[in-house]
């Protein structure tokens, strides 16, 4: 074992040892390993809602739409070449987990750090408790010391990080691999369609996406029903149970109303969802 691998055994160790989530910039900066060669980050950097567009400019509204409340800004440096970590703290776990998933991309590979993490020999970016954690260096090479430096984050940060309950309920069948999101509000074009959670299919000859509209109580259901049929032009006579659509921009949309969710099946291109129904269906039955 090298020396840079027993520092991350000893320093995973301490991390597992921490009973409450890190929140604030200096239990973050308590949380960074000490890496060969590196000097540890020795001040850092506060970002608010109020000047984030200081430091990430056009960036910053999709942040704040994902109820961003503060980013923690920190540097790794070892002669010319540096590591920044910029942690951003959301309202909540959701919101953290949406604002990552909302830049994935297909050009990076997957790992297991925090909740989900996607990178290359450059970039590290992942999700943990409230945090989302965008990690570079200046040039490619540093993929090791940065995924050290990430576990150490996501193991004292929160540990016991996962997909939100929601999300593992999506059906296994047919669905496309790092797809899931979260989607704070304005799911398919909607203001009132707020709180979503979707994920991409490919199942019985069709592409759409799932999704459940987690609305807390009957009555938030109802009013965002009301909202959506009220924009469709159909009749306000709705119950809980199996309900049909019909979204002129999104094309006929299947839904279930169950409890304080809404469950359905949209196609990204407006066309009418056909085969969706035995999803749809066990979806709902893991769904409280």
């Amino acid at each position: 074992m090298n020396h840079l691998n027993r520092v991350i055994v000893v320093g995973l160790f301490l991390f597992a040892t921490r009973m409450l989530p890190a929140q604030t910039p200096e239990e973050l900066k308590s949380l960074l390993i000490a890496v060969p060669g590196w000097d540890l980050p020795q001040e850092a950097e506060i970002f608010n809602p109020d000047n984030l567009f200081d430091r990430i400019n056009g960036a910053a509204p999709l942040y704040i739409e994902n109820n961003f409340r503060e980013m923690t800004s920190l540097e790794y440096k070892k002669g010319d070449d540096y590591i920044t970590i910029q942690a951003y703290r959301h309202a909540t776990p959701e919101d953290a987990f949406g604002m990552y998933t909302s830049e994935r991309s297909p050009e990076l590979t997957h790992f297991s750090i925090g909740g989900e993490a996607q990178g290359d020999a450059g970039h590290l970016y992942f999700f943990v408790g409230k945090m989302y954690v965008k990690m570079w260096g200046n040039r490619d090479g540093f993929e090791e010391i940065l995924h050290a430096i990430g576990k150490g984050l996501a193991a004292g940060i929160d540990p016991s990080t996962d997909y939100p309950p929601i999300v593992k309920s999506f059906p296994s069948k047919g669905k496309i691999p790092y797809t899931e999101a979260y989607i704070t509000s304005g799911y398919i074009g909607h203001e009132f369609l707020r709180s979503v959670y979707v994920a991409k299919y490919e199942y019985a000859g069709q592409s759409f996406q799932l999704f459940v509209l987690d609305a807390k109580s009957k009555e938030g259901v109802k009013q965002v029903l009301t909202d959506y049929f009220t924009f469709t032009g159909q009749p306000l006579s709705f119950e809980e149970g199996s309900l049909q659509i019909q979204d002129k921009y999104n094309g006929e949309i299947p839904a279930i109303w169950k409890g304080a969710c809404l469950i359905g099946a949209c196609n990204e291109n407006g066309e009418t969802v056909r085969e969706a129904d035995a999803l749809l269906k066990e979806l709902a039955g893991k769904l409280p």
